[in-house]
């Protein structure tokens, strides 16, 4: 049974929301959020990243620059430039990129739920994220980053009711420098809004896709204020399994750890079958391709090595524990600097590139996509997946919504 809570949003007025909505403000470093800012005076990145607005080299992560971002909303708000509903709303946030469309209903979730792994995770937090996402919104009284959930799309009482919200008119679309498409519907009717609820209660549980340090920085709140106001939730964006698109999460090693191009390939033929390939994405789960000077080999995983295990048997798990712990030295992918994680959406021609400008011998690794399916199916089990498995595209803006504490 999933809980969701209508919520009196604050959003763009609809003829500012092309220059509002922005970027997330963790893909992005101060010299692009501040190009950005300079297109766009109006964009939320003056609140997600408000250290534009602060000297050069200023501290993020500082009291002033979150003391900024609050001031900047209430500024926001007063200019109306965004504003507050009266009355608790659900929302649609509609994306379509590439001839492809998905659709989110925005609403409130319970911390409660996320303390009780009723919505569940998959990822480990890092201390210093979860406490810079707890530090904005203790000090800013909103929370303006989403969680993105997604649930099994299998009722098909509730699928039909989203195609009904579907058909409803936008409140806003706009088309961002990414060919990405967004719009916004506001669900403010009451019997949609109770048969929504009544919906959810038939979605057996949510699962984190992507918004960890956000869920828990919000649980961190919520105990700190004692549910004070609406602090007591977070504010989400919930998809459908089955509207998602996945990217692989590709991998780059700055050297050999010792071993000549050889040695290296010597080893990895211990543990999978190779092939040189014309392909620089495999095709097929459970295969890697890996860039070395200057070809393209195809790994193919020796039974010996194989698992039915829900986190062994993923295709990072498989690298990870075969390849990059044992041959190159990277036993703690998440803080080994000698790895680099490339986002699918930068395609295998950055590998090749990261590759050729390494100061020594580097190595790339083009990954299939982590499934849905498998993603849930770990978060199930109460496991955790290896770092950087999926890449989720189109990514949701900045600004969309706010949710006021």
């Amino acid at each position: 049974m999933a809980k969701i809570i209508p919520f009196r949003g604050v959003r763009p007025k609809s003829e500012l929301a092309g220059e509002i909505i922005a970027p997330p403000y963790d893909v992005l470093n101060e010299a692009e959020a501040r190009a950005i800012v300079a297109k766009k005076p109006k964009s939320f990145l003056r609140i997600t990243r408000s250290e534009v607005d602060l000297a050069e080299g200023s501290d993020s992560h500082s009291r002033e620059a979150y003391q900024k971002a609050k001031d900047n909303l209430d500024a926001y708000l007063r200019d109306g430039l965004m504003i507050q509903d009266e009355e608790p709303c659900f929302y649609l946030y509609r994306q379509t990129w590439q001839s492809r469309t998905q659709y989110g209903l925005m609403a409130l979730c319970d911390t409660e739920e996320y303390d009780q792994n009723l919505i569940k995770k998959h990822e480990l937090t890092r201390p210093d994220k979860e406490q810079d996402r707890t530090d904005h919104i203790s000090i800013m009284e909103a929370q303006t980053g989403l969680v993105f959930l997604s649930y099994r799309d299998q009722d098909t009482a509730l699928q039909a009711l989203m195609t009904e919200l579907k058909a409803l008119d936008v409140e806003w679309a706009v088309e961002t420098d990414d060919d990405v498409e967004h719009g916004l519907t506001v669900i403010s009717d009451a019997s949609l809004i109770a048969r929504l609820q009544k919906g959810f209660e038939g979605v057996e549980a949510l699962y984190i896709a992507d918004g960890h340090h956000r869920s828990a920085a919000a649980s961190r709140v919520a105990k700190d204020r004692n549910r004070e106001g609406t602090s007591g939730f977070f504010m989400a964006g919930i998809f459908a399994d089955s509207e998602l698109k996945v990217l692989p999460y590709n991998r780059v090693v700055h050297d050999l750890n010792g071993h000549s191009i050889e040695e290296f390939l010597t080893l990895v033929a211990e543990k999978f079958v190779m092939s040189e390939s014309t392909l620089t994405a495999p095709v097929i789960r459970g295969t890697i391709s890996m860039y070395i000077a200057g070809k393209w080999i195809m790994l193919d995983p020796k039974p010996e090595i194989l698992s039915t295990d829900v986190v062994e048997a993923l295709d990072a798990s498989i690298l990870q524990d075969n390849v990059l712990a044992p041959i190159l030295g990277v036993e703690n992918p998440r803080t080994d600097t000698r790895i680099s994680f490339v986002g699918g959406i930068r395609g295998t021609d950055a590998l090749e590139k990261a590759v050729a400008e390494a100061e020594g011998t580097a190595v790339a690794f083009s990954m299939f996509a982590t499934g849905m399916d498998q993603l849930l199916a770990v978060a199930d089990a109460d496991r955790l997946m290896p770092p950087k498995c999926t890449w989720f595209e189109p990514k949701l803006r900045g600004g969309v919504l706010v949710h006021k504490l």
